[in-house]
């Protein structure tokens, strides 16, 4: 765009103004990106604006606050480090990666998307979120300082991952990415094998820096991903993975009480597990089949190295028995302390406390459905087994 044209666009468009303005400075993003009252963040960002020469009164951008426009697309704009990538989607027909800042902020919640929530929230964000080209990401991230995995986690579902997650997220040496959906839209990218390769990797870095001087990075991926061992692998040749599975007619009674989001096909399509779905109906025994293709892929890729099977019941003892030492990690007594305190709260609500529920969902297990789980998980459960017990 012509200098002269640019001028003019944004003396047209304060917002687009205060947006350049902004993202061209970090120390400015550092003093707002923080802020959570609203009413302190319109005065603070109008003096700032006013002093770029931006014509932004608090009335002004108060209102902007209440009725943000899309996040748009800014060429040559550069995440700085602390912004990491909310979604990719595809905007005129290129794919794109939209970001929000971060800044120091530890990834604490029990899943990525809970922190996306809170950080869309931030005034900042709802004002000075960006788009920029996937096609950009490689370039941006060669620059960081990124961490390679210390350990990935592959899961069956409602098996005890999210738990194994959260012991590890007290420790303020770790990054802890869990279900984070930027890294499978990585997985799942129209690309050949290394290409996708490299755009994993890619994403990882942008989404596991240490943005707080940590030392290990350590991804719970989606449960689906255990197909997906082998790009994993090839990514992350030298990191240990981990899969977490149990009992499955408990895993199934937790699924028919709240269906996850791999049981609803038109969020996660079924060709995701190699299934069909003849009727249409995700019933339990389509729920039966989408387990018995995540438990499939770890069987299938297990003996090619690098893997260990943990049941539920060895939880949460295993994180320090089994799970750390085959990472290769050692932690301080105050972080083993500290990883035990997580497990009094429930890990998915920790503002609940946690109550062992094995024999509930034993007891609420109907015939019908302990007659689909010996159909369709019997087998590849004692495969697991045999696998695990013959390791051990």
């Amino acid at each position: 765009m012509p200098a002269s044209l640019e001028t003019k666009t944004l003396a047209s468009n304060p917002l687009t103004a205060l947006r350049a303005l902004v993202l061209s400075d970090v120390a400015l993003q550092d003093a707002l990106g923080d802020i959570e009252d609203f009413s302190v963040f319109a005065v603070r960002t109008s003096e700032a604006a006013r002093a770029g020469g931006v014509d932004l009164d608090v009335t002004a951008i108060r209102d902007l606050l209440h009725a943000p426009p899309s996040p748009p697309s800014i060429d040559g704009f550069t995440p700085t480090p602390g912004w990491l990538p909310a979604a990719v989607s595809q905007i005129g027909g290129h794919a794109t990666v939209s970001w929000l800042r971060f800044g120091r902020r530890r990834l604490s919640e029990s899943f990525y998307d809970d922190s996306l929530v809170r950080q869309r929230f931030l005034p900042f964000n709802r004002l000075c979120g960006v788009r920029t080209p996937l096609s950009d990401l490689q370039a941006w991230t060669a620059a960081l300082h990124a961490l390679e995995p210390a350990g990935l986690i592959f899961h069956m579902s409602r098996c005890g991952s999210t738990l194994t997650a959260q012991m590890l997220a007290v420790s303020p040496a770790h990054v802890v990415l869990s279900e984070a959906a930027p890294l499978n839209a990585a997985t799942r990218a129209d690309l050949d094998d290394d290409a996708r390769v490299a755009l994993l990797r890619a994403m990882v870095a942008a989404l596991g820096q240490a943005r707080n001087g940590e030392t290990r990075l350590f991804l719970k991926l989606d449960c689906w991903h255990s197909r997906d061992l082998p790009l994993f692998r090839r990514a992350f040749p030298n990191t240990p993975w981990v899969f977490l599975y149990r009992e499955p007619i408990e895993v199934m009674v937790s699924q028919t009480r709240r269906r996850g989001v791999q049981m609803v096909p038109s969020l996660v399509p079924p060709s995701t597990f190699g299934v069909d779905l003849p009727d249409g109906v995700p019933n339990d025994d389509y729920c039966a089949r989408v387990l018995a293709a995540v438990c499939d892929g770890a069987v299938g890729h297990f003996p090619a190295g690098g893997g260990l099977l943990v049941n539920y019941r060895q939880l949460p003892e295993a994180l320090f028995t089994e799970i750390l030492p085959h990472f290769g990690v050692t932690v301080s007594e105050v972080e083993r302390q500290a990883m035990r305190a997580a497990t009094v709260r429930d890990a998915k609500t920790p503002e609940q406390t946690f109550a062992p529920d094995a024999q509930d969902k034993q007891q609420a297990a109907t015939p019908a459905l302990r007659a689909i789980c010996e159909r369709r998980l019997a087998s590849v459960y004692g495969q697991l087994e045999a696998l695990r017990i013959g390791r051990a």
